[in-house]
C-alpha cells in the first residue's frame, strides 16, 4: 500500500527563487544557515531536490553609469558557481535531465542557473550562447520593465514597444530552444505570452504565478492562459507571495509600505534593504494562511491538468511567505495541505517536482550541446 505524503519528505524543485543576490551583495554563504528565505542546509531539510537558483539584475543595471545588466548577470551566474565548489557535496550544477537525476542519485541539490528579465542579454543574441556555455539553462523572457522587443505584464509601455513579441523576440525565442534552454513566460504580458506560444518549438514554465481567477492582480495568470499553457505542454510555478495570492494580503503589504517605519529601513545596499523590509512585512503583515496557496494549486489542478502545476516560491525576491511558508525548510507543510485537498501521494510528487523536471529534461535534452561537462569553471 503506497504511504501518505505526510509520511516522508517530498522532494521539492523550486522554479524560482533569487537567493544569489544575498551571496554576491551580503556575501551569505548559502550553503551554511543564513536569514533571508532560502540556503542549502534549510532547503535540503524541506526536501529541497532541484531549485533555479536566478540571477535578477535590476533594471538600474541599465544605467550608462553602471557596467551593465549582461555584467551583472555574469556575476551572479559566478556565484552560483563559486556556490557549487565551495559546497560539492550539498549542490551540482545541471545542464540536462540526466545530471539532475545523477545529483539526486547522490544526494545533493540539483542547481540550475536562471536569468530573470531579458534585458540582461543587451539586445545581442550572441549573448544567449555566452551564458549558455556558462551554465545558463532558464531565462524569464522579460521582468516588470518593458523591453523593446516583448511587453511586460505592466502598464505604461509606450507606442515604440511591441504589443507581443518583436522579430527579434522571435530569434530569442528560437535561439532558446536551439539551445535548449528553458523558456519562462513570468511577468511576460498577454500578447507576448501567446506569441511565444506561437513560436516555441519546446515547451514552456510560468515560474512563479498565480491564478487570476483567484486574484485579479496583473502577474497572474487567466483560465486561457493556464489551458494554452497545459496545451503546450508546459508548467505554471504557483508563486507564494501573498500579495499575488490574496486581494486582502496585498491591500495590506501595500498600506505597511506607506509607513514611515518602512519607508524607514535603509541597507548598505539594495539587497540589505530588502532583508530588512522583508523582515519588516514578516513581523507586521497578518500572516496570510498556507491554504491560499492551496486554492491556487488546486484551481490550476482543475484548469489545467495535474500534469501542469509546479512550485516556483520566488524565495528571497519576496518580502514574505504565507504562514508556514515562511522559508526553504517548509516545503513539505504545503505537500501535507495538498493531501488533505484529496491528491494521491503519485499526484503530490508531481506538483512538488515531477512536472517541471519533466519540462526542463524535455527542454534541456541529454546530448553534448547541453552537457555541462563543457562548462568553464570559473566565468571569465
Amino acid at each position: 500500500m503506497e504511504g501518505r505524503v505526510s509520511e516522508a519528505i517530498i522532494p521539492v524543485f523550486d522554479a524560482h527563487v533569487d537567493s544569489l543576490q544575498r551571496a554576491l551583495d551580503l556575501d551569505h554563504d548559502l550553503g551554511r544557515e543564513t536569514s533571508g528565505h532560502l540556503d542549502l542546509v534549510r532547503g535540503k531539510r524541506g526536501g529541497l531536490s532541484s531549485v533555479v537558483l536566478v540571477c535578477f539584475v535590476d533594471p538600474a543595471y541599465l544605467d550608462p553609469k553602471t557596467d551593465g545588466p549582461a555584467a551583472r548577470a555574469a556575476l551572479l551566474l559566478r556565484e552560483a558557481h563559486k556556490l557549487a565548489a565551495r559546497h560539492p557535496d550539498q549542490l551540482a550544477l545541471v545542464g540536462n535531465g540526466a545530471e539532475l537525476e545523477q545529483a539526486h542519485r547522490s544526494g545533493r541539490i540539483a542547481g540550475i542557473p536562471g536569468i530573470e528579465g531579458g534585458h540582461a542579454i543587451e539586445e545581442e543574441l550572441e549573448r544567449l550562447q555566452w551564458f549558455f556555455d556558462r551554465g545558463l539553462r532558464v531565462m524569464t523572457l522579460v521582468w516588470n520593465n518593458h523591453l523593446s522587443w516583448i511587453r511586460s505584464c505592466q502598464s505604461g509601455a509606450g507606442p515604440e514597444i511591441p504589443l507581443g513579441l518583436s522579430d527579434f523576440g522571435r530569434e530569442v525565442v528560437g535561439e532558446m530552444n536551439r539551445l535548449g534552454m528553458v523558456i519562462d513566460l513570468s511577468h511576460a504580458g498577454e500578447q507576448s505570452f501567446y506569441d511565444v506560444l506561437a513560436t516555441t518549438s519546446r515547451p514552456v514554465i510560468a515560474s512563479h504565478s498565480g491564478c487570476r481567477a483567484l486574484h485579479d492582480h496583473q502577474r497572474n495568470l487567466d483560465d486561457a492562459q493556464l489551458r494554452a499553457l497545459a496545451e503546450n505542454g508546459g508548467v505554471v510555478g504557483i508563486v507564494f507571495h501573498p500579495g499575488f495570492l490574496d486581494a486582502d494580503a496585498r491591500a495590506e503589504e501595500v498600506g505597511l509600505r506607506e509607513t514611515d517605519a518602512y519607508r524607514a529601513l535603509q541597507g548598505k545596499n539594495e539587497s540589505e534593504k530588502f532583508l530588512l523590509q522583508g523582515e519588516f512585512m514578516q513581523q507586521n503583515a497578518t500572516p496570510m494562511p498556507a491554504e491560499r496557496l492551496a486554492d491556487h494549486v488546486m484551481h490550476a489542478i482543475e484548469i489545467a491538468g495535474i500534469e501542469h502545476v509546479g512550485l516556483g516560491s520566488d524565495f528571497d525576491g519576496i518580502e514574505r511567505g504565507p504562514k508556514h511558508l515562511e522559508d526553504a525548510s517548509c516545503y513539505g507543510f504545503l505537500a501535507t495541505l495538498l493531501e488533505k485537498r484529496g491528491l494521491g501521494a503519485e499526484e503530490v510528487r508531481a506538483v512538488m517536482a515531477g512536472n517541471m523536471e519533466r519540462v526542463f529534461a524535455e527542454v534541456t535534452g541529454a546530448g553534448a550541446l547541453a552537457s555541462t561537462a563543457k562548462i568553464r569553471a570559473h566565468l571569465d
